[in-house]
């Protein structure tokens, strides 16, 4: 599974460089696309500048077979929005988009010192929840598993995945994605992202604060350490 990150210009990459502390690879697709790289460990991570705001986020799973992987997901109740060989873009049930990609054989997790971009979280409107729910269930075959907080859960991928999927239940709202950071010290992390050029949007004592990059897309910085399966 890879975050990606979608913006309407480039402005935001620099900021992103220097939060993971990672390289960034050729642009390709004209341009629109680039990796970044971390020093250890697969990719996990892409940014890609897009026609339209806002600045967002959309995650890729990375599956044997795109086109039999594309006929599985609708049938769990998915629409197909663009299609060419080796990619797949649809909507889930609750409208959330996401890619079916080729998988390369990715398996090992980046490095990490004080923190590291380690989960991408689905944002569910309560009266969509349950479906939605089922519907990643079934297009990941992943279990789903509770969290101690009520509003989380999260999908259990197989052993070596750098990212893991969280779903939250968000109540009345529009569905979204975003991407959350694990860290050793949440205070030290966010003050970090500030000096780089984050605001802080809101903070939860002891768990989480959430911040907007210089695009203005919403992260979070957590305080569990990584631990995607």
């Amino acid at each position: 599974m890879t975050a990606f990150l979608d913006s309407p210009s480039r402005v935001a990459e620099p900021f992103w460089l220097a939060v993971t502390g990672w390289s960034m690879s050729a642009r390709r697709g004209g341009g629109m696309f680039a990796t970044l790289l971390p020093e250890s460990g697969d990719a996990c991570l892409r940014v890609q500048v897009v026609g339209d705001g806002p600045a967002r986020a959309h995650l890729d799973l990375h599956v044997d077979d795109v086109e039999d992987a594309a006929r599985l997901a609708v049938v769990a109740g998915a629409r197909v929005t663009f299609a060419e060989p080796g990619l797949v873009v649809l909507r889930s049930p609750a409208g959330i988009a996401f890619c079916l990609v080729s998988w390369e054989g990715e398996a090992q997790r980046p490095g990490w010192s004080h923190s590291v971009v380690d989960q991408v979280c689905l944002d569910i409107p309560d009266a969509v929840y349950e479906r939605e729910a089922a519907f990643w269930t079934a297009v990941t075959g992943w279990g789903l598993r509770a969290t101690d907080l009520p509003e989380f859960s999260f999908l259990r991928g197989p052993a070596g995945m750098a990212v893991r999927l969280m779903l939250q239940r968000i109540g009345p709202g529009v569905p979204g994605v975003h991407v959350d950071l694990a860290c050793d010290d949440v205070d030290a992390e966010v003050a970090r992202h500030v000096g780089l050029g984050a605001r802080v949007v809101r903070r939860v004592p002891g768990d989480w604060t959430t911040l907007a990059d210089p695009a203005g897309r919403e992260y979070c910085v957590t305080g569990r350490s990584p631990n995607p399966s």
